[in-house]
């Protein structure tokens, strides 16, 4: 009984060893962390399977060799469940640049060009932004009425009609890929697997059904179009 305690107790201490150092630099060390904790549970499936104790190491045994990925399926189990954190998407027009967080649907802008330029959307009220609708592009326009439908869904109700009406057509140009990177927020050469699960999210948040902005979901499909056809 003793040599049993000794090894399990051996093996806690690994695995809280192996967590207290994951904490330094998760990105750096969980990897090998997750590695030598696998090799550390199979040693101790192993140990308990020799004592014949056969109940504590198949489920042991099991834990090892999914945190090995020696299971069918397991190697990419962890890329698949967490969710890559802290992503932005970035729209840019002549008059202005927005951000959209893929954590919390926030939005966020800024001026770039005419009477206001460098200020910030949010420390703009509703009527200050609705006044610049006549004054800038079309494309800037629509940006613009994107960010006020998701600040304020009513208000148009306010607004002049000539202000309030939206652009029949907005003539982008051309997107390039790396607008198209900033537009789903990933990283340049992502894969085709993280081009689509970033799309997947965005219009979650931007789709029209969903309250979102037909301008912006156009935008993300356009994007995503564009850098799909890099991997065909």
């Amino acid at each position: 009984m003793a040599p049993l305690l000794l090894g399990i107790a051996v093996l806690l201490v690994l695995i809280w060893a192996m967590y207290g150092f994951a904490r330094i630099d998760v990105k750096v060390l969980a990897p090998v962390l997750r590695k030598a904790g696998g090799y550390a549970a199979l040693a101790g499936a192993v140990f308990l399977t020799a004592r014949g104790q056969f109940g504590l190491a198949l489920p042991l045994g099991f834990a090892a060799l999914t945190m090995l990925g020696w299971l069918p399926g397991t190697a990419s189990l962890g890329k698949r469940t967490n969710k890559s954190a802290g992503q932005i998407s970035r729209v840019r027009s002549a008059f202005l640049e927005m951000e959209l967080d893929h954590d919390t649907g926030a939005m966020r802008g800024r001026i770039l060009a005419g009477r206001m330029e460098g200020v910030t959307l949010d420390a703009l009220d509703v009527p200050a932004m609705v006044s610049l609708l006549p004054e800038i592009d079309e494309e800037s326009r629509a940006l613009l009425m994107a960010y006020l439908d998701r600040r304020d869904p009513a208000w148009r109700e306010n607004a002049d009609a000539g202000a309030a009406a939206g652009p029949a057509h907005v003539d982008r140009g051309k997107m390039t890929e790396e607008e198209a990177y900033q537009v789903l927020g990933v990283k340049p050469g992502a894969s085709a697997a993280d081009i689509g699960r970033a799309h997947r999210a965005l219009m979650k948040k931007l789709h029209p059904d969903q309250g979102g902005s037909t301008y912006l979901a156009a935008r993300v499909n356009e994007a995503k179009d564009l850098l799909l056809r890099r991997h065909r």
